[in-house]
């Protein structure tokens, strides 16, 4: 994989500041890794980044769907829904290993294929999961949903402007994707664009078929550029109102510490 590891180490040191603390505090919310869901609500797809679970729903999810896979470890939404809430309570490499059975029995299921490409992302093994992502992929049919987990995989790693040209391709293929645009917006934040992410995932929300990963992703956004108010009503679309306080209440708390939020102000400026 040429130039894989050298691109990113020649990220400019404000893009790695800022990543850094955008990561740190992804990694503090209750977030669901990068990579997405399907438009079917009982079954996760890996194209979309960010959205915000709470940790009892992911608790709930483990038993609920752990349940559903051990009846049937061939039943691909079990095992979908079963790793990803195992990821968001943190039992990354039972996950990988769910998936990775998943990925032999519904070899060439592209929404399987992405969401173990993604958990071994989350695992740090980058290159295996591109080698996954990409071998699934057919050249004379590509997948816009691969084609957006790849995309972000190379966010992952630092790799923002080929992630961005990943997913351009994937809406080329997927006009009004709102998973794939809510990704890009996703990249931007990433590299402390704030405004252009809240630009871009105020379309993905506008776009058919965007669900409440999508809007939470605004919220999100929004909230992070010290809008609280407003990041809460958005929740409320989606969240009953206690939850949605409970999560603006605990992203500016986090914001809080330590002036993150000036910080990142700054350093969206100078990015």
């Amino acid at each position: 994989m040429t130039g894989f590891f050298e691109t990113h180490r020649n990220a400019s040191r404000t893009e790695q500041r800022s990543q850094r603390r955008l990561v740190r505090i992804f990694a503090a919310l209750p977030v669901a890794a990068l990579l997405a869901l399907s438009a079917c609500s009982s079954s996760p797809s890996p194209e979309t980044t960010g959205s915000i679970v709470t940790h009892e729903d992911a608790v709930r999810g483990v038993a609920y769907w752990g349940k559903r896979y051990r009846d049937n470890t061939r039943d691909r939404d079990a095992a979908l829904n079963f790793a990803s809430a195992l990821r968001r309570t943190g039992q990354s490499t039972q996950a990988v290993a769910v998936l990775q059975s998943a990925s032999i029995v519904h070899t060439n299921d592209p929404v399987v294929q992405a969401a173990y490409g993604k958990a071994l992302a989350a695992e740090g093994q980058f290159e295996n999961a591109l080698t996954v992502i990409r071998a699934a992929q057919r050249p004379d049919l590509p997948d816009w949903k691969l084609i957006s987990a790849e995309g972000a995989i190379l966010d992952q790693t630092g790799i923002h402007e080929e992630a961005r040209a990943r997913y351009a391709y994937a809406l080329q293929l997927a006009p009004q994707e709102p998973t794939v645009m809510s990704n890009l917006g996703m990249s931007h934040v990433l590299t402390g664009d704030l405004p252009e992410a809240e630009k871009l995932l105020r379309q993905a929300i506008t776009f058919p078929g965007a669900d409440e990963r999508v809007r939470q992703n605004l919220s999100l956004v929004v909230g992070l550029q010290g809008r609280f108010e407003e990041a809460e009503q958005i929740a409320k679309a989606d969240l009953p109102p206690e939850q949605a306080a409970a999560n603006i209440a605990y992203l500016r708390a986090l914001l809080t510490q330590e002036n993150t939020w000036d910080k990142l102000k700054q350093e969206g400026k100078a990015s």
